[in-house]
């Protein structure tokens, strides 16, 4: 499409749809930003609630320690300057909590100091958890933007036998304690993992970009939006929020324009949609698309939800400050049922953290909650939607609520008496907001039984119309700007964007 016009229609206004229009800004196109809600950023919108600032999704950051993947990228869009980040401690990324009986394991930074740590733990798995974490890192490799290499195909082409192995049977090939399995399993949610279907690539991935240092926004993750907008708007273009595309006109296989909730039409040469496939099928008319691709877009799984609860703490509370999420989970064995719902059971885990402050001292002054939780726990209420929801429904949230607090009672004694004020949000809340199928929080799930399903390309047959955000490719603060960069490239050509990215940081080391 390089031969194409310079003016833009972004439908959407998430982290792909931001960052995608971040980058063609650079190369001189002209972006104009369509997002339905108030403010843009997708996960990275920020709200307040009695003057405290809370995250909707962008917690944790992977890919932001000098010479990874995402810091070469801010660098080159020139806001890694703008960010407040704080690096989690060297001696502890993240810790694991098993059980009332408190077994705690505290994970250092880096893929040596991680080996070293873990087999400290479990000697008899040492030889086991080495060749695992070789055959970890030889994963991530075999994805050549991943490391910011021109790509040289999509994630379909020939790989190792290991790369869509289902991400348990990748970790019981090398390690036989069930405990360290369940263990090198704990970021599942951070990816949605399912046995028996996550490939072992997105588990890699993952993996490798936070073992390898994790981040968090200092104040909240709104100025990452705030500083992609800018890029956008300096070069000509436009964010509009508030104003929801209510329908896209297509003639002739091409986008001849969009038109949004208050009657405003925008055309462009080319256009983006960041949200949904299937809440683009919405807006297209039904002979856009084949009947077969709209079929399909409607079959693929969605990933799982998540039940989060949002904690403001007294003024002389004294909660630690922990300088890295916290993930703890009720008993053994259920690494990979964390994500099926039993109201009685409730959460079985979670991750928790306490989000850094500008002068962050020894205390926290909030916290955030989050509990996988599927769709179907609240599909009864599918049909209400924000501010009119059922009585039922309230209910349940706040019975829910209490749960999540008597499991955090475990990990956090007395935490209850310290809490200032609190709130819940549900998959009914990420959906309305977020604009996504089932509110799920990865979009898609990446089958490993049917990869083909799953793994949409960027371009469609309406010539004109490319797709970005978290259901292409991969997801998540790392996942959606590689897949930015591949719909970029898309326009400008393949490469020409990572070359660029690579060109300026090196220039400036």
């Amino acid at each position: 499409m390089s031969d194409s016009g310079k003016n833009i229609v972004m439908i959407g206004g998430g982290l792909g749809g931001l960052m995608t229009g971040a980058f063609l800004a650079k190369e001189g196109y002209k972006v104009t930003v369509l997002e339905k809600n108030r403010i843009a950023g997708g996960g990275l919108q920020c709200f307040r609630r009695k003057g405290a600032i809370f995250e909707t999704g962008m917690h944790i950051l992977g890919g932001f320690m000098p010479g990874n993947n995402l810091h070469k990228i801010c660098v080159y869009l020139g806001i890694m300057d703008k960010l407040r980040i704080r690096h989690t401690d060297a001696d502890c990324i993240d810790s694991i909590t098993f059980g009332k009986e408190g077994e705690t394991y505290s994970l250092p930074r880096g893929k040596e100091a991680f080996e070293r740590y873990l087999a400290g733990r479990f000697p008899d798995q040492t030889d086991g958890l080495h060749r695992y974490m070789d055959a970890l890192w030889a994963l991530s490799e075999e994805v050549d933007l991943f490391y910011l290499r021109v790509d040289k195909g999509s994630m379909l082409r020939e790989h190792s036998e290991e790369f869509l192995m289902p991400a348990d049977e990748f970790i019981a090939r090398y390690i036989t304690s069930p405990d360290l399995a369940e263990l090198l399993a704990y970021m599942n949610p951070m990816y949605g993992g399912v046995a028996g279907h996550t490939p072992a690539f997105v588990h890699a991935l993952i993996n490798v970009l936070y073992i390898n240092g994790s981040s968090m926004f200092i104040d909240g993750s709104q100025q990452m939006a705030d500083a992609l907008e800018e890029i956008i708007v300096s070069a000509g273009g436009a964010i509009h929020t508030g104003d929801a595309v209510e329908r896209v006109t297509v003639e002739d296989h091409l986008v001849r324009s969009v038109t949004t909730r208050n009657g405003k039409t925008y055309s462009g040469d080319l256009y983006i949609s960041d949200i949904h496939p299937c809440a683009l099928l919405e807006l297209v008319p039904e002979k856009a698309f084949l009947k077969s691709y709209r079929a399909r877009l409607r079959e693929i799984p969605n990933s799982y939800s998540s039940f989060s609860v949002y904690i403001k703490f007294k003024e002389n509370a004294r909660q630690p400050f922990a300088n890295h999420p916290c993930y703890f989970q009720e008993k053994h064995g259920d690494v990979w049922r964390l994500a099926e719902y039993e109201e009685e059971t409730f959460p079985r885990g979670f991750m928790f953290l306490t989000p850094p402050a500008e002068r962050q001292r020894r205390w926290a002054d909030r916290m955030t909650v989050n509990c996988p939780m599927p769709f179907s726990a609240v599909a009864r209420w599918a049909d209400t939607t924000y501010g009119h929801r059922t009585a039922e429904y309230e209910d349940w949230k706040e019975r829910t609520l209490r749960r999540v607090l008597d499991k955090l009672e475990i990990v956090r004694p007395g935490i209850r008496d310290d809490i200032e004020f609190c709130f819940a949000s549900s998959p009914l809340t990420i959906r309305d907001f977020y604009g996504t199928k089932e509110g799920a929080l990865y979009g898609y799930n990446r089958d490993c039984k049917n990869m083909a399903l799953s793994q949409l390309p960027i371009a469609t047959k309406v010539r004109n119309l490319l797709l970005t955000g978290q259901n292409i490719n991969l997801h998540g603060i790392c996942g959606v700007p590689l897949t930015a960069i591949e719909t970029a490239e898309c326009i400008v050509g393949n490469g020409n964007i990572v070359r660029k990215i690579n060109e300026v940081y090196d220039s400036r080391r």
